[in-house]
Formats: C-alpha cells, structure tokens, sequence
C-alpha cells in the first residue's frame, strides 16, 4: 500500500501500522489466487459480450414501457440474454420481483402442486425461504406451500458433502417428490458454496434415480464465480437477485429464473396470473440499469471475490476462524467469519458500516428483521438499498456469533471497508 494511502487511513481511521503489516501480508498471501479469478473473469466476460451480440441488442431495447408492457422487446430479448448467458432454454427476468427470496418462491410455487413434495438434500434452506415452505415455526396460514398442501422434507449434509444414500432412499420410496431444493450458497451456515464440480455430480446422481423430478438450484451470491453456471450442469431451474452478483450493482432492483422453457413458463404464471404468464409487465425505463448491470457483472463479482479472499487471508492472520480459506475454491462471494464474541462481531458489522460510501455516519444495530428467527445486524451503506454485491456484512444474533461479508464494487473499497472493521475490533 503506497505511504500516502498509509497515512490518510491512519489519520482518518485511526487505523495502525499492526494492521497495515497484516494487510500487506495478506496481500501477498492472496496474489495467485487474484490470477485465477482475473481468469474466470475474462471468460465470463466473453460470455455476456457473445450473448449480447448473438442477441443484436441496440440502443432500441432500452425501453420504457408501462401499463400492460405487451410487446416490450428489450424486456423479452433480456431474457433470451440470461437464457443464453446462462446455458438456460428461457429466462424471466424481471424488476417485478422484489428480491431473491421473491424469485425463489415463484419458482417453487409455479412449479409444485398439493400433494408434491418439495425435497431440501442441502440442509436447512436460507431464513427467508423457510417462511415461503412453511417450516419457520411461525404463523403458517399466511399462504405458504405448506398451507396450499405441499409437503416438505429434508436431508442434512454429512461431514459437510451430500447424504447420496439418504437421497437415494428418499427418491426411490417417495413417489410425491416433484422438486429438489439445493442451496449453492453458504447462507448463514458454517460451510463452503458447493462449488459447481459437486452440484453436478449431485444433480447426475439424482437424474439417474429419478430423472422425473424437478433440480432446483438457489443460485444466489453465486453467478460469474465460476466458468459455468448450475443450468450448465444438469439444473432443471435456477433463480436469483438482481442486486446481487448478476446485477452488476447498476441493476436498481429484480431477480430472474432460468431454467427449462416449460420450468419457467409455470413460474411465469405465479409472477402474473395463468393466460398471460410472461407477455405482461411493463418495465418503467429500467431496461438500461439492467442490460449494462448484466455486461458489467462479470467483473463486479470478481472485485467481489477478491474483496472476499483479502478478508479470509487478513482476518485468518488476525486470529479469527474463516470459512473459506483463502485457499479455498469460491462458488459464492461470500466470507464467513467466525468471532465467538457478540461485541466483536456487532463491532465488525459497525466497521464496514463505517467505510461504506453511504450513510457512514450512521452504525448499524441487531434488530428484528422481517423473514428472520433470530435478531440480525446488516451492515449496508449501499447505493442500492440491501444491495449485497456492494461491500456489506451482516449476520443472525446467535452463537457462535458469525458474521457474512459480501459485495465490493471495487476491491479497493472493499479492502478499506474490511481494514476498518478490523480496526474497530482490536482496537475495542
């Protein structure tokens, strides 16, 4: 890091030389792992331009539709983009839905019917997504899949891999599955994405028990970290946000699913209403945000990866178990750290907090957040409000208290964001 840089961090951070020497250790550390993602990144990025092209996209499908939004050509030709970047038969992509956990259940529920059973072979699915299924504990007459009389079952992970056996068991004598959940993400668990090479030995295993059913994979956090995506792979469906890896940070809100044509066309019906599934839903002049959040992701995730991989490596040194190593193949942008200390985790969340470019001066504290058992502190002072592919942090309130950073921009400001939250921990 150049002295000046140095300096300025010092005087306005109180950040000290300790940290700057794990820091530059760090980055040493860390340097043939950047080599790797500077790879990916290129090959993604000749992906997204080849579709682009293949497509002929031009100035004229940016746009800007309202009421019915029939015939909107740069909203149906975004999703012959996705579908094509995505190694997808069809996509829809839409700023209709207003997060991940919104694509994710409109994907399940346009394609699981009463009586079906909805299959979870990665464990526990994310917080959010337990109160769509119905197994949260909460309320359940509040129009989940339960309550529209779709059953549910799961299998947990052992030694953090898949359970083939118990897959297998469940596939040959239960006739009523119709949907396979798995979760690429860590979520808010204490385990690595599952990287593409194990989803699809997974997704081989289960087609050739039961090629019948249905292989959903949350994709979330996990777009552009690898060459391939899970539809390239065996996935039946994907799904995902917008402001996430895939929207690039300029994509001001939406998600997206992708998948087989006759996966997504039942989706698109939840999205709407049967009869008028995808030939609906005007687009408000967002066209743009989301064709230049597209071309662009490519190489925001890889800032963010890297940004993910600095924090491993520094915070390792500093003492605190991480999962993943540094070393770690990625298939998500995410960084768990684990504190064993509310104080210090909260403090850490504060840090980013503190060097985000947006409402720095404000500290983030747990509360009750919606969709969530547990208290949670987000930090997230992002140009998209709850954008995760810009630098934040956040984590449930409970032991053994571990928190999840996301997102970079840029790795420069990701870099200073996570030397601020270290600071704010050894200097507490």
């Amino acid at each position: 890091m150049l002295k000046v840089t140095e300096e300025l961090l010092k005087i306005r951070y109180k950040i000290n030389n300790n940290i700057f020497k794990l820091s530059d250790k760090a980055l040493a550390d860390v340097e043939e792992q950047f080599k790797k993602f500077d790879e990916i990144r290129e090959f993604n990025q000749n992906k997204v331009l080849a579709a682009f092209q293949e497509e002929r996209i031009s100035d004229s499908h940016f746009t800007n539709t309202t009421g019915y939004g029939y015939d909107d050509m740069g909203r149906d030709s975004l999703d012959k983009v996705y579908a094509r970047v995505l190694g997808a038969e069809a996509a829809l992509v839409r700023p209709h839905f207003v997060n991940g956990t919104h694509a994710l259940g409109t994907a399940l529920f346009g394609n699981l019917r009463p009586s079906d059973t909805l299959l979870a072979v990665s464990g526990t699915p994310y917080d959010t997504l337990q109160s769509v299924i119905g197994i949260d504990g909460k309320n359940e007459r509040n129009g989940s899949l339960k309550e529209y009389g779709v059953k549910y079952k799961q299998i947990d992970l052992r030694n953090g891999g898949f359970d083939f056996d118990s897959i297998e068991k469940e596939l040959k004598n239960d006739k009523s599955i119709k949907v396979i959940h798995l979760q690429r993400s860590t979520g808010y668990g204490w385990r690595n994405a599952f990287t593409i090479e194990q989803l699809e030995e997974v997704i081989k295993f289960i087609k050739e028990i039961r090629n019948d059913v249905i292989v959903f994979v949350d994709n979330c956090y996990g777009e552009f970290v690898d060459v391939k995506e899970p539809t390239e792979v065996g996935a039946d469906l994907i799904a995902g946000s917008l402001i996430k890896n895939i929207g690039g940070g300029i994509a001001p809100t939406g998600g997206y699913i992708a998948g087989r044509k006759d996966c997504v066309e039942q989706a698109s019906y939840r999205l709407t209403v049967p009869g008028i599934g995808a030939e609906c839903g005007s687009t408000f002049g967002v066209m743009r945000s989301m064709y230049q959040g597209l071309f662009l992701a490519p190489h925001i995730t890889m800032e963010a990866v890297k940004g993910a991989t600095f924090c491993s490596r520094i915070m390792e040194l500093a003492g605190f178990e991480v999962l993943p190593k540094y070393t770690d193949k990625r298939s998500d942008i995410i960084q768990a750290i684990k504190f064993n200390d509310k104080i210090k985790l909260i403090n850490f969340c504060k840090g980013i907090q503190a060097g985000s470019p947006i409402d720095s001066f404000v500290e983030c504290e747990p509360w009750d957040m919606p969709g969530y058992n547990d208290q949670v502190i987000m930090a997230a002072g992002a140009f998209i409000q709850g954008s995760s592919i810009e630098l934040s942090a956040d984590a449930p309130i409970r032991e053994p208290y571990i928190a999840y950073l996301q997102g970079g921009l840029t790795f420069d400001h990701a870099k200073i964001g996570i030397l601020i939250a270290l600071s704010k921990i050894l200097n507490s």
